[in-house]
């Protein structure tokens, strides 16, 4: 795998490795990913969303020595390849990618565990390779096809011709405001952590990926990305296997969201913590104890 600079490298002490895409579309391109823990054990596939990387999981994974983790960048995130135009990060074309990855890695049994657009790929995933799939963990993400799409600050932001790209690729946003989307704002992702989500998108050409994630989100249902995000729905309301929920409540984000995936799937298992979006900082312990029960079912 690529080299890390010794500031990320001591924060990261994780076995990695890289694999090049074997056939379509974006066949050749590498992508780079965790893979920590004993072939043979329970493999569990973890999937980061919008800006974050492989690194987003590191403290769970060091939690879980007993199982296979694997944690992939997405094409454009961490030190995977990039994507050449905004408009080719799709959901499918990410899950794609990560379904080949998968079987490459012959994962079976497999859990799947998704945060932010990691929840709706892992589901496009899924539905690609149902076969190898036994459960779903989804933290602060949004899986449920959208009726009227989202229209926030942040999204109509990424949406402006001259004002998103500035934004985005110009001044790193949101790079350097995730400690805002956090339970306590002061305390996490600051410092060296916070240096380690920005150094991958360290300029303007690799910062083209958070822009066209957050343009991939759909702003009404005739979006372009709306008949995959239907596919994993529709997928996941057919799955009989375990599901679980771990929240941050206090995610300004996503944190309302989990009140409508409660109702439309009453069968999943619900734990509610008092983190952020990104809960891996803050509550790894809890979802490293929620993967575990989840595998274990």
């Amino acid at each position: 795998p690529p080299s890390l600079p010794e500031l990320i490298a001591r924060q990261f002490p994780l076995a990695r490795r890289s694999w090049r895409i074997e056939g379509g579309i974006d066949q050749g391109r590498r992508i780079h990913f965790v893979d920590q823990g004993d072939a043979s054990a329970p493999p569990v596939l973890m999937v980061h969303g919008n800006p974050t990387w492989s690194f987003l999981w590191r403290r769970v994974i060091a939690l879980l020595p007993e199982l296979r983790c694997v944690a992939p960048d997405l094409l454009g995130f961490g030190l995977s390849d990039p994507l050449p135009a905004s408009e080719d990060h799709t959901p499918a074309r990410h899950a794609d990618a990560i379904a080949a990855l998968a079987v490459a890695l012959d994962l079976r049994d497999v859990t799947l565990i998704g945060q932010d657009w990691g929840g709706p790929m892992v589901l496009s995933v899924a539905a690609r390779i149902p076969d190898r799939v036994s459960a779903i963990l989804l933290a602060n993400t949004a899986v449920l096809a959208p009726s009227r799409g989202l229209k926030s600050r942040f999204h109509r932001l990424a949406r402006m011709p001259l004002a998103g790209p500035l934004a985005f690729r110009g001044l790193g946003f949101p790079l350097r405001s995730l400690h805002r989307a956090q339970g306590d704002s002061s305390g996490s992702i600051r410092g060296d952590v916070a240096k380690a989500y920005r150094w991958p998108l360290r300029s303007w050409k690799k910062r083209l990926a958070p822009l066209a994630l957050a343009r991939a989100v759909p702003d009404g249902p005739d979006h372009a990305n709306v008949p995959e995000l239907e596919r994993g729905e529709a997928w996941l309301r057919s799955f009989d296997g375990p599901l679980t929920f771990v929240w941050g409540m206090r995610d300004p984000i996503l944190g309302r969201a989990l009140a409508r995936h409660e109702r439309e799937f009453p069968r999943a298992r619900v734990v509610r913590t008092e983190a952020g979006h990104f809960l891996q900082e803050e509550v790894p312990e809890v979802l490293a104890e929620e993967i575990r029960k989840i595998v274990a079912r």
